[in-house]
């Protein structure tokens, strides 16, 4: 089966950078996103999961919610199976859990209804 573990997050200060990791390890089991887009969302307390970043399968397009554009890189890496958010000059409302998630084809998925694997979330936290 697929399985998304993502890594990375922790406590960081306003402006400060950090990079999120997702290792798809399903490659094992046959079952690898590798062919598939993939993204992050994220999820505030109180608040609906929403899209950041989604790339296609081949890395060749990506996308990004509006609030982060210009701050956030999404990329892959497809000889370490691992996918990548880049997140720099972050803000207190960047402040979520964010999830690697996997689409049901080869495009980037941008909603949940087009994601078919989700990781258990990583923590982001924002001090002002």
């Amino acid at each position: 089966q697929v399985q998304l573990v993502e890594s990375g997050g922790g406590l960081v200060q306003a402006g400060d950078s950090l990079r999120l990791s997702c290792v798809d390890s399903g490659r094992t089991s046959g079952r690898s996103l590798s062919n598939n887009g993939m993204g992050w969302f994220r999820q505030s307390p109180g608040k609906e999961r929403e899209f950041v970043a989604g790339i296609s399968w081949n890395g060749a397009y990506t996308s990004y919610a509006d609030s982060v554009k210009g701050r956030f890189t999404i990329s892959r890496d497809h000889a370490k199976n691992t996918l990548y958010l880049q997140m720099n000059s972050l803000k207190p409302e960047d402040a979520a859990t964010y999830y690697c998630v996997g689409g049901r084809g080869a495009v980037m998925p941008t909603t949940p209804s087009g994601v078919t694997a989700w990781g258990q979330g990583t923590v982001v936290t924002v001090s002002s």
